[in-house]
Formats: structure tokens, sequence, C-alpha cells
């Protein structure tokens, strides 16, 4: 019995949700909008007789829904346009988030609501709809404009952004407030958690995926991708982090496949149907009751919404040296709220530290805002011209020289190619350090999960850590001796410019002491880390210092076939992050 009404529930979902989006088109209106007016119209609030038989139902389907969405979301998000997004994006953005926030917040204790409904009203402010965004830019043949470009930049910094958001959110709700320190430290785990997985992720996941592209059909493909993507997100959840944030760190790592453009294309229907039914369910949700009941704080919150992006993004474009025709063009683009919003929403249901009437409400200024996005974007080049023409001659003369300046600032000739020199040592430390403390987290939750415990060889505990850390110690050698290389190499090149050949003599002493300060404080900071993160397998400390001199001899005398393991382990990296482009580019 359970079944049919099921079957009856899905279907009533399906059909409404045809139906609306079908009129929606018609109408040249985001479907989105059509999905939460269906969910309005068959929810439990909206007619005394009920569409759905069980909602529970729905809400599990829903969910898979947002995991669909963000897995898709992190397909678009490439890590290629992320490393040329460049300063004036991630300025802009993180002005605006850090604004909206804020804006949001005091919107909130304005109308005496409590702080923690205020906090994630200014989160759901704060993240603007890269669909809406895309489709809007997509219909006025925008796409290719510069200030698109921009706009592009600025949402996938939002992207990136609103996962820290998330995890910054849940780890307040869960202990009631978080202090600086612990905000830091939250950041910190959340942001090695994503290096790690990252780097790890690009070494295997591209390879797999490619691999079965190649040998398989479309739905086997399908179906392996759909079971690396819940399986990611399983692993996450275990962590203690959402669901939301596996999804999207998943897709970013499958978009560095060369195959993702035939994965997008076939994750599209499963996507469309899933998240057809997360937008219903976010409409079933609604409550006229309540959005009469709350329609002055909707309309506070719309004006904020766009008023507040508009200045901030605006503000932020500006600042980053873009002149102010394109500075306005963004800000008047970004101006609403969309998919990254309703998970915020929903993720302060699930937490349970959200009154009901918030949700509603970020729906309400969702539909209004995506509603006005395309007549704000055509709005805003006319717009630009006539604040050109009204603004004194003076002030203008004054923002043309500040976008000059902004322009003209940064290296020049040898300085930036000695810059981009010293960036690319440090992102080579920074990634050999990640994937050293990724072997030893993966090789600390093996060993938690049972996995490495070898009664075989002793039933004692002290020697099964020791040989847990052994094994992590000797996987992890090749990255080691990367690590110390190039820490050392920029040792090296950090001296010679910081120290002038004016001592004389003793120039040479004074640049190779400096130069070995840079990798020994590196290998400090590596051992630290380690140690505070795979304390599970820690042998006592005797063990660990006869381990350390047994490592240091190993690598004495395996140093070339490390080195060329090593060698081998970049090329895969870099030939992973430099593929041709699959379908990103706009």
């Amino acid at each position: 019995m359970h079944g049919i009404v099921f079957i009856q529930d899905l279907a009533t979902v399906m059909l409404v949700a045809g139906l609306t989006t079908v009129l929606f088109q018609r109408l040249r209106q985001p479907v989105v909008l059509g999905y939460i007016i269906a969910g309005l119209l068959i929810g439990p609030h909206t007619f005394p007789f009920i569409f759905i038989h069980d909602e529970g139902t729905i809400r599990t389907l829903s969910e898979l829904g947002m995991i669909l969405l963000l897995f898709a979301l992190g397909l678009e998000f490439s890590l290629k346009k992320l490393r040329a997004v460049g300063g004036a994006a991630l300025v802009a953005a993180f002005a605006e988030i850090v604004l909206m926030v804020w804006i949001g917040y005091e919107i909130g204790r304005f109308f005496g609501w409590k702080p923690m409904d205020s906090l994630f009203l200014g989160a759901m402010l704060s993240i603007s709809s890269t669909t809406i965004i895309m489709k809007a830019l997509e219909d006025l043949n925008l796409k290719r404009e510069r200030f698109a470009q921009l706009m592009f930049g600025i949402l996938i910094v939002e992207d990136l952004l609103a996962i820290v958001l998330m995890a910054l959110l849940t780890g307040i709700a869960s202990t009631g407030g978080l202090e600086a320190g612990q905000a830091f430290a939250a950041v910190g785990r959340l942001g090695l958690f994503m290096a790690v997985s990252l780097v790890v992720g690009l070494l295997l996941v591209p390879r797999v995926v490619d691999y079965i592209a190649r040998v398989s059909r479309n739905d086997v493909l399908l179906i392996a991708v759909l079971g690396i993507c819940f399986g990611f997100c399983l692993l996450v959840t275990d962590l203690g982090y959402s669901v939301a944030l596996g999804a999207f760190m998943i897709g970013a790592i499958v978009a560095e496949s060369e195959s993702v453009a035939r994965i997008e294309r076939i994750i599209m229907p499963v996507r469309d149907m899933f998240s057809a039914i997360f937008f219903v369910a976010i409409g079933m949700l609604i409550d006229p009751a309540l959005l009469a009941q709350y329609a002055w704080p909707i309309t506070i919150v719309t004006i904020a919404v766009v008023v507040g992006k508009v200045v901030t993004c605006s503000f932020g474009s500006f600042v980053a040296g873009n002149d102010g025709r394109t500075s306005l063009r963004v800000g008047m683009g970004l101006a609403q709220i969309g998919e990254f919003s309703f998970v915020i929403a929903t993720l302060g249901l699930s937490l349970k530290v959200t009154s009901n009437f918030l949700y509603p409400v970020a729906v309400a200024v969702s539909a209004i805002t995506t509603f006005l996005t395309p007549y704000l974007i055509r709005m805003s080049d006319p717009l630009a011209s006539g604040l050109s023409r009204a603004l004194p001659a003076r002030v203008t003369g004054v923002f043309s020289a500040y976008t000059e300046w902004m322009g003209n600032l940064g290296l020049q000739g040898q300085g930036a190619i000695v810059m981009k020199m010293i960036r690319r040592l440090v992102w080579h430390v920074i990634i050999n350090m990640v994937l050293v403390i990724a072997v030893f987290i993966i090789t600390a939750f093996a060993y938690r999960r049972g996995f490495l415990h070898v009664d075989i060889v002793s039933a004692d505990r002290a020697v099964q850590r020791s040989l847990a850390w052994s094994i992590a110690a000797l996987v992890s050698l090749p990255m080691v001796v990367a690590a110390y290389r190039k820490a050392e190499a920029l040792g090296m090149l950090l001296a010679e410019l910081s120290i002038p050949d004016r001592f004389g003599a003793g120039t040479y002493r004074i640049r190779a002491v400096l130069g070995r300060i840079i990798p020994v404080v590196v290998m400090l900071i590596l051992g630290l880390l380690v140690a505070a993160l795979a304390s599970t397998i820690l042998p006592p400390r005797e063990v660990a210092a006869v381990l350390i001199l047994i490592g240091i001899g190993l690598t004495w005398l395996l140093w070339r076939v490390l080195v060329q393991v090593h060698a081998r382990l970049q090329a895969a990296l870099r030939d992973t992050l430099d593929k041709p482009g699959h379908g990103h580019e706009e």
C-alpha cells in the first residue's frame, strides 16, 4: 500500500511541476519559480484537501535533489576558472558576503527575531543564484560581455565561500555560539579537509571516471558517477560535515576529468527530475497565511537584497579596480538569492535552530528577486550611462583616476617573473604538505575503523599504532622529500633576493644559513600537523624517535627513487589540471 501512495505523491508532484513549468516557459520566466508555485499549489497549507499523502517521502526525495543540484553546481565549478578568477572577483565576493550577512542580521534584529534567525537570514541573503544569473544572461545574449565574465568569477568565489559559511553556521548552531578562536579552528579544519580531498581526489577520481567512460556505456557511467557522488557524501557526513559540502566538492573534482561534458549530458535528466522535486518541496513548505503575516518583513528584506547587493557588489567590483559602468552592471546582475539560500534555509530547519517563518520568507524574497533579475540586468547599462552624465565631472574624474591607478598596480617585467616563481614554489610546498597530511589522516581513519588492527603481529595497541604510523610515513616519504626540496629552493631564492652583495665575502654564508631556515621551519610545521591530526596512530615517544631516524636513513638511501616517484605524482596532478577545456568555457 505504501508503494501505491508513494507513486501517487510522486505523480502529483511531477504532473503539477510539468504543467506550471510549461506555463512559465511560455511566459519567459525562470522555471524554478514554476516549481515553487507548483509546491505551493499542492502543499498542505493552500487548500483544505491534501494532495500529498506522505510528505516525509517527498522530503527525502528533495534531499536527493539537493545533492544532485549541488553536484551539478560542482561540475560547473572549474578549478581552472578559480585560478583565472583574479583578485577583482575575490575582493567583490568577499565584500558582498560580509556586508550582506551584516545587513541581514541587522534586519532580523530590527524585527525582533532570534539571533540565530537573524544570522541565518544574513547568510541566505549573501549568496546570489548561479542558475538564475546564467539563464538570464543567456536569454539576454550577454554571456560574453566583460561584466558577465566578472560576474561568473564572483559566483565561483561565492559558491566556495558559501560552503565555508555553511560549515561555520553548523558549528554555531551545534555549540550555540562560536568565538573567534573556534571560528578560525573550524575554518582551518574545513580548509584542511577541502585541500586534502581536492589533492587526493584530483589524483584518483578523474582517472577512474575517464577509465569508466572509455570502457562503458552511458548507463554504466551514470551509475558509477552517482556511486562516487553518494559514497563521498557518506564519507563527508561521517566526518561531521554536511552532504551539501560533499556533493559540491565531488562535483568539482569530477569536473576535472576529460569526460565531464559527457557526464553533464547524461546526468542532466536525473538532476532535473530530482531538482524539480527539491524546489517543489520548498514550495510545499510555504504557508500563504505566514506570507500575509510577514508581508512587511518580506518587502523590507527584498528591498535590502536588491539595494544591498547592488551597492555591495558594485562597491567591491569598483574597489578591485573595475570602472564604474562595469561595477554597476555587476551589482545589478547579482541582486537576487537562489539555490544556495534554499540549502542554507534547509540547514537551519534540519538543525532545528531557525523559526518556521524564516523559510517561507526566504523563498518569497527569492521568488521576487528572481523575477526582477532580467529587468535589473537590462536597466544596468542605461542607468550607468545616466549616472555618468548626471555626476559632476570632478567626481567622474576621480573615479577614472582610481580605476587607472588600480590598473597600473602590480609588478612588471622581471619582478612579475620572480613573484610567479615564488608563488609556484609556495604552492608546491603547500600541496606536498597536504598530501603528507592526507596519507596520515587516511591511515588514522583506517586504523580507527579496525582495518589496520593486525593481531597476528601483536595484540598490543602501541605496536599496532607504530605499524600504522610506519606505513603512513613510508607512503608519504616521496611527498616529504618534495616538500623539503621545494622549501629549500624557496629559501635559497628568498635569501638571494633579500641579502644584498654588499656583505662581501660573508654574503654566501648568510644566504646559505637563511636558505636553510625555511625548509627546517616547513618540516617542523609538517611534523606538528601530522602529530596533531593523526594522534590516533601516534606511537610512543621512544618508538617515534627510532622510526624518524629510520625514515631519515631510508630517505638518504632512496633519495633518487623518492624524487622520481614524486615527479610522476606531480606530472599526474599537472596533467589533470592542465587538460584542455571541458565545456566550461564561456
